[in-house]
């Protein structure tokens, strides 16, 4: 499922289509996630004027509509001719002045919609924090978690809690702090939070810079790869040796997700009921 770096990603990388104009619209299969809007033809005439991302929906703002696009699972947008062949699950096109833009989804689980009061209101004001924003802090994250008893990984991927902190990143910030994935998010100390929230940042923008994961068929609107997956120390390598101290990793599921994560490196600790674990310092 593309995460929060590969959709920043395919937003930028969907960038050479502002201010062009929409001059055809084909909708070759509507039943994604939710249906594609039957008026989503009203688009013809109107330019782009500007793409943003809140979580993992790419916000698409035209002249007189706005419209909240999600990958889903297996989606993916593709900047092409319009001489280019199309392929099997390209499920929408639409026809710029200059290029054109094709929404592939061999799942379907994406969605294309109008963003109005109700989307707006289902979809996105429920959401946390954008992760790489200022309001995404120790302060906040310990306030979040010092009632929470799920796994801690379960709770950074709570998109109430933050958004966008997928499975991969996820993985991967624990693995490098240590910290056990299944470990009581309110037994953190505040050292161990305020590590998590820098880990978290800087996991994400190294992501971002290296253009996503790819670890199936990934790709942004120009058909280029991610290279994030290639840096992996601890998600997809259940089985292998640690590279810290060559014990071998394990999986455990969590949230419906795999979790992998080294035993040695990353014990569970036990919880003290006799006393607080936050503040500590450890």
């Amino acid at each position: 499922m593309p995460e929060l770096p590969e959709v920043e990603t395919t937003k930028t990388s969907l960038l050479p289509l502002l201010n062009q104009k929409v001059v055809d619209i084909q909708v070759r299969e509507s039943r994604l996630r939710w249906p594609i809007p039957e008026d989503i033809h009203n688009l013809k005439g109107q330019k782009l004027l500007k793409l943003s991302r809140r979580s993992k929906y790419i916000l698409a703002e035209f002249e007189t509509h706005s419209m909240l696009w999600h990958l889903g699972m297996s989606g993916s947008f593709r900047i092409c001719e319009p001489q280019d062949e199309l392929r099997k699950h390209d499920h929408l096109i639409i026809q710029f002045e200059d290029q054109q833009l094709c929404y592939h989804d061999p799942r379907r689980f994406g969605c294309i919609i109008w963003l109005n009061e109700e989307s707006q209101t289902k979809l996105i004001d429920t959401l946390g924090p954008e992760p790489l924003s200022e309001s995404f802090n120790e302060e906040y994250l310990s306030n979040k978690l010092k009632n929470k008893n799920v796994g801690i990984k379960v709770a950074i991927m709570d998109n109430h809690i933050v958004v966008g902190v997928g499975n991969i990143y996820a993985t991967e910030s624990l693995f490098n702090l240590g910290i056990h994935p299944a470990q009581p998010a309110s037994t953190l100390s505040t050292a161990q939070i305020q590590k998590l929230v820098i880990e978290i940042k800087r996991i994400l923008k190294q992501a971002i810079d290296l253009g996503g994961s790819t670890l199936r068929d990934y790709s942004n609107a120009m058909g280029e790869n991610g290279y994030f997956q290639q840096t992996l120390l601890a998600y997809g390598r259940a089985g292998e040796m640690c590279v810290n101290c060559e014990t071998t990793l394990e999986n455990l599921k969590l949230g419906q997700r795999a979790s992998v994560f080294c035993p040695q490196c990353q014990p569970l600790k036990k919880v003290n009921t006799s006393q607080t674990q936050r503040g500590q310092s450890k």
